[in-house]
């Protein structure tokens, strides 16, 4: 039977050596958000370019996820002019929403690179660890935002991966995310999880700062 007369879902890529889950919870949940980190590039309603990944593959797959900690915004982007999204896993007021991409360790360590407002090297450090595992499900590259790894989970054997600030979100002064961040978000939320603007609106009243 041809795969046009077949009822069963197509098969999904399967989790390959090397191969890691990064989960966004903040605006790489938007698919042209993410891209701009592999392809390079400046992303719809953004400020700045960003040099690229060495490898510009899509993701091979992608899930929604669940996060119990809490999301928060916090500091000032360069990016966008306004709060940006930080995640406490032992944070109250969750859960979270967020999407888990398939991409491999180097592409992991090339995004985590321009989070951190580095240019992406060959033979970065952070492939070996994500590797060889987080030990203790926390990695400190650095006491700068989104330089703090937390492993919050595994799929399909498979470590799922985030970066978020070595503080919690109650050592941190909060800051309203701009209108352009928060498109993002909406994206992302939208192409992962097929929510309306209904869920969308609800969600961000019970995870974005009030005026």
């Amino acid at each position: 039977m041809s795969t046009e007369d077949s009822d069963e879902p197509p098969a999904q890529p399967l989790p390959r050596e090397g191969d890691v889950w990064y989960v966004s919870y903040g605006s790489n949940m938007s698919q042209a958000r993410l891209t701009a980190y592999l392809e390079g590039g400046i992303p719809p309603g953004g400020k700045a370019a960003n040099p690229g990944a060495h490898d510009s593959t899509p993701p091979r797959r992608s899930v929604p996820v669940d996060l119990p900690g809490a999301v928060y915004f916090a500091g000032d982007s360069r990016q966008w002019h306004g709060g940006v999204a930080f995640y406490d896993h032992d944070g109250e007021g969750g859960p979270t929403a967020a999407r888990a991409y398939l991409i491999t360790a180097h592409q992991f360590a090339d995004i985590a690179a321009q989070e951190m407002y580095r240019i992406p090297q060959p033979g970065d450090p952070l492939v070996e660890v994500v590797v060889d595992g987080i030990d203790g499900g926390r990695h400190h590259v650095g006491p700068g935002h989104y330089e703090t790894l937390v492993e919050v989970g595994r799929l399909e054997g498979v470590p799922m991966l985030l970066f978020t600030a070595p503080h919690g979100l109650d050592h941190v002064e909060h800051n309203e995310p701009s209108s352009a961040y928060l498109a993002m978000l909406a994206d992302g939320l939208r192409e992962s999880r097929q929510w309306s603007d209904e869920d969308i609106t609800g969600y961000f009243d019970r995870v974005v700062p009030a005026d």
